[in-house]
C-alpha cells in the first residue's frame, strides 16, 4: 500500500481526497499546513507520494518541496493547483515536482495519475537496479546489452554473461572453477577448460585499450581472474 502525504486546507477537499484515496487502497496522512506537513517529514516518516497544495496559510507547497529536494529525497511529489497559476506550475517543476493537477480536479483523474506515477517510478528503479556500471562499462541487464563509453559492445552470449558476472563481483577473485560453474550451471565438466581461457582473451580484446596490459580484466596468478573497479 503506497503511503501518501496530503497537503491541504480546504476541509471539503480534504474529505473528498480522504475518502477517494483511501478508496483507491493508498494509505494517507493530513498535513493542513506547511509547518506541519515539514514537522512530519523531519520526524523521519516514509512517503512514496507529497500531494501538495501550493497556497497555504503560512506558506507554499514549494517550501515543502525545496525541503525535501535539499536532503536528496526524490519522493515523487505532485503539486494541486489553480487552473490560471501558470507561472507557479512552471515554478513548482522547476523546484523538483513530478507533475501537477489543476483545481478543480475529478478524484478519479488524480488516482489514475498517483498510480501512473508510481508505476513509472518503479520501472525506474527496476531499470536502474538492473544497471551495471564499472567506469566506461555499462551493462543494462534488461536489455541485455553492454556498453563501453557509450558504445554498443558487440558480445557473444557466453561473452556477455561473463562481463556481467565479473562486474557484479569486481574487486574479487574468482578462480576458473567458480566462472565455469557460474556461466555453465554447475556443469561445466563440459567445457574444457581451455574455452574460459578463449572468451577471457576474447572479452579483453572488445574491452580493453592495451588487452596485452589490461587495466580491468586481470588474471590474478595461482587464483583466476579479478575485475578491477573502476570510478
Amino acid at each position: 500500500m503506497s503511503k501518501i502525504l496530503l497537503l491541504e486546507d480546504d476541509s471539503s477537499l480534504i474529505d473528498g481526497l480522504v475518502y477517494s484515496l483511501k478508496k483507491n487502497g493508498f494509505e494517507l496522512e493530513v498535513a493542513r499546513s506547511v509547518r506541519e506537513a515539514k514537522a512530519r517529514l523531519s520526524k523521519g516518516h516514509s512517503f512514496d507520494l507529497l500531494l501538495l497544495d501550493v497556497t497555504l496559510p503560512d506558506g507554499t507547497g514549494f517550501e515543502v518541496c525545496e525541503t525535501v529536494r535539499a536532503e536528496h529525497d526524490m519522493t515523487l511529489i505532485i503539486f494541486l493547483t489553480a487552473a490560471d497559476e501558470e507561472t507557479s506550475i512552471i515554478r513548482g517543476l522547476d523546484n523538483g515536482g513530478d507533475d501537477y493537477i489543476t483545481k478543480p480536479f475529478k478524484l478519479g483523474e488524480l488516482c489514475s495519475r498517483i498510480r501512473a506515477l508510481l508505476r513509472r517510478s518503479t520501472i525506474q528503479e527496476k531499470s536502474a537496479a538492473a544497471r551495471l556500471c564499472s567506469g566506461p562499462i555499462v551493462i543494462d541487464q534488461i536489455a541485455g546489452k553492454a556498453f563501453l563509453n557509450g558504445n554498443l559492445l558487440d558480445l557473444t552470449c557466453a561473452e556477455y554473461r561473463l562481463l556481467c558476472l565479473l562486474v557484479q563481483h569486481q574487486g574479487q577473485i574468482l578462480t576458473r572453477s567458480v566462472i565455469l560453474d557460474a556461466l555453465w550451471d554447475g556443469n561445466g565438466s563440459f567445457v574444457d577448460d581451455n574455452t574460459l581461457s578463449v572468451y577471457i582473451r576474447r572479452l579483453r580484446e572488445k574491452v580493453e585499450a592495451d588487452p596485452s596490459q589490461p587495466e580491468y580484466l586481470r588474471t590474478v596468478r595461482g587464483l583466476g581472474y579479478r575485475w578491477e573497479e573502476m570510478v
